[in-house]
C-alpha cells in the first residue's frame, strides 16, 4: 500500500540497516523519532528529513514547515536547510523558480538560511519530487524511551488541519457540496497554521519528547509513539480537538479524522507535575492546548489503524 511504512515494515527493511556505530549518534532512526541526535562540539545538532508527496499549491512553504516542525520536536530552533529538488521537465524553470521563491519566503519568516542542495529536471517523472533536510543546535535531548508511567499528553492544534487544507486547495471540488465559500476559506487558512515551531520553543523546557503527527494522522503518531516508548497509553479521544467543519467532512466523505495528515498539531509528553506550568506557558502565547491521556505500564495497548486517509480521499 502507499504511503509511509508501518513500523513493523520499518524495522525489517531500514532500521536494521544502520551502518557503523558511533558514539557520538544520541538519537538516530527510530519508530516515532522525529530527528536524529548528534553531539558535536557545540553542543547536540538535530537534524531531520522529510519529503513533499501530497500537496500540489503550497508545496514549497509546506516542505518547509514540515522539517522545521521536525528540528523543534526535539527542542531544536531550525537554523540550515538543504533541498532537493527533482522536477519534471515538461514544468520547466518557471516551477523550480516558483518552489523556491516559495522555500525562500518561508525559511526567512523561520530564520532558516538555505545551505544548499540538489536541483535538477528529468524525463522520468510525471509529478516534482521534494525533499528537504533541516538542522539545529539543541540542548536537549528529547526521546521516546524517556517517556515514563504517569506521564501525560499535551497536545496543541486540531486533528487533520493539515489535510483538509490540501484538499481545500488541491481538490475543492470535493468540498463543494459541503462548505460555504467564506467555510472554504478558513479551511485554506490552515494552511498558515502548520508550524508549531513556537510552541514546541515553549514546551521544550517541559517535555521528554515531542512529536509533529504527519502522515497517519494523530492515531499513526500515537502508535508510534506507544512502539517507541514501550509503554501503552490511555487516551481519551474527546479530548483530542478536532474542528467541527472537519468533522462534517468526514461524515461527507466518510474519512476518519484521526488519520488525516496533521501538521500543525503538536504532541507533547510532560511529566503530570508540570502539564499545569505547560499549558499555562502555552496560553501566555495565545496558544490553546489540551491534555488527552497518559502513560500506563499496566493497561492494553492502544489498537490504533495507521492508515493515511489524504490518499483515498484525493482518489475520489
Amino acid at each position: 500500500m502507499p504511503g509511509k511504512l508501518q513500523p513493523e515494515i520499518l524495522r525489517e527493511t531500514v532500521l536494521n540497516f544502520t551502518g557503523s556505530k558511533r558514539d557520538d549518534l544520541l538519537v538516530g532512526g527510530g519508530i516515532g523519532e522525529d530527528a536524529a541526535l548528534i553531539r558535536v562540539p557545540e553542543g547536540i545538532l538535530a537534524a531531520a528529513s522529510d519529503p513533499v508527496t501530497g500537496a500540489a499549491k503550497n508545496a514549497g512553504r509546506l516542505l518547509v514547515h514540515i522539517n522545521a516542525n521536525d528540528i523543534a520536536c526535539k527542542g531544536a530552533d531550525p537554523s540550515w536547510f538543504v533541498v532537493t529538488l527533482i522536477v519534471p521537465d515538461s514544468m520547466g524553470r518557471e516551477y523550480i523558480h516558483d518552489i523556491m521563491s516559495e522555500i525562500h519566503t518561508a525559511c526567512d519568516e523561520l530564520g532558516v538560511s538555505i545551505a544548499g542542495g540538489h536541483t535538477e529536471l528529468t524525463d522520468r517523472y510525471e509529478q516534482p519530487v521534494l525533499s528537504g533536510t533541516m538542522l539545529g543546535i539543541t540542548r536537549h535531548e528529547l526521546s521516546a524511551e524517556k517517556i515514563q508511567p504517569g506521564d501525560v499528553i499535551l497536545v496543541t492544534g486540531h486533528a487533520g488541519l493539515e489535510g483538509m487544507s490540501i484538499i481545500a486547495n488541491d481538490r475543492p471540488d470535493l468540498f463543494t457540496e459541503i462548505f460555504t465559500a467564506d467555510e472554504m476559506g478558513v479551511i485554506r487558512s490552515w494552511g498558515d497554521k502548520f508550524s508549531v515551531v513556537e510552541a514546541a520553543k515553549i514546551l521544550r523546557d517541559f517535555a521528554r519528547y515531542m512529536h509533529d503527527p504527519t502522515e497517519g494522522g494523530i492515531n499513526g503518531a500515537l502508535y508510534e509513539i506507544q512502539e517507541g516508548s514501550g509503554l501503552s497509553i490511555v487516551l481519551d479521544r474527546k479530548r483530542v480537538p478536532v474542528s467541527p467543519l472537519t468533522l462534517r467532512a468526514s461524515e461527507r466523505l466518510n474519512f476518519d479524522p484521526f488519520n488525516l495528515i496533521s501538521s500543525g498539531m503538536l504532541i507533547a509528553v510532560v511529566p503530570s507535575e508540570s502539564a499545569e506550568k505547560a499549558q499555562d506557558a502555552l496560553k501566555s502565547s495565545g496558544i490553546e492546548s489540551g491534555l488527552a491521556g497518559y502513560f500506563s505500564e499496566d493497561s492494553e495497548k492502544l489498537r490504533l489503524t495507521t492508515n493515511e486517509e489524504l490518499w483515498k480521499i484525493l482518489s475520489l
